[in-house]
């Protein structure tokens, strides 16, 4: 697949990354009625709040098939969204809850979930263009949250930007000018191992959504 025909989301049996590939099939081996596949975004097109993630959970989104759905992280997403005013509905953990996402939609940096959660470089660069392409398919995009250094570097260079001028960092936050204008905010992701040693606590985690509402609501500063 060429880079001009990559769209903003790869079909569930995306075949690009063969490390990636082998280890979905290795799950369906074990969990057949897992989702084992590439997760789509979820949410409206006509979002101005994008959030990216690292890469779906083994027993998450791969499981359930939605992003942050059906795990830790997941748990304390969801529930922040919705004290901002992002979601409409009850989350319960799984994607027939019917909850809907308000004004926002969740991706990955890595559509597939990698073996130990941990994606490597050449998997990284590859789905970058499905990253940049549901980046360019949001006409109203006026934010973008990035969770983790993984998620916000690649979003960086799917931008078309220098990672060293936007550097990680908990509660990060540039204007970017080009190639549209748009604010970028940065978070700790929010797994189990950041909230359980203390890295990221629930407040720091509802500050980051703050900062992305008040960008929506007043503009660029």
């Amino acid at each position: 697949m060429t880079r001009a025909e990559r769209v903003a989301d790869p079909p569930a049996d995306c075949q690009l990354c063969p490390r990636l590939v082998a280890f979905r099939k290795e799950t369906a081996q074990a969990r057949p009625d897992w989702f084992n596949g590439a997760v789509p975004s979820f949410g409206p097109e006509s979002a101005r709040l994008l959030i990216v993630g690292l890469a779906p959970g083994l027993s998450g989104a791969n499981r359930t098939g939605r992003p942050f759905t059906g795990d830790w992280a997941g748990d304390l997403l969801y529930p922040t969204l919705a004290d901002k005013g992002f979601t409409r509905g009850r989350y319960d953990r799984h994607a027939g809850d019917g909850l809907e996402l308000v004004d926002a939609m969740i991706t990955n940096a890595v559509r597939c979930v990698p073996p130990q959660n941990k994606p490597v470089g050449a998997e990284i660069n590859t789905c970058r263009d499905f990253l940049a392409a549901r980046i360019a398919a949001l006409p109203r995009l006026e934010v973008i949250l990035t969770l983790g250094k993984i998620a916000h570097d690649s979003t960086v260079r799917a931008l078309g930007l220098k990672v060293k001028a936007h550097p990680f960092g908990h509660a990060a936050r540039f204007e970017i000018a080009a190639p549209r204008p748009l604010g970028l905010i940065a978070s700790y992701h929010c797994s189990r191992y950041n909230t359980n040693t203390g890295r990221l606590t629930p407040e720091m985690f509802a500050e980051v959504f703050a900062m992305a509402r008040q960008r929506l609501e007043t503009g660029p500063h």
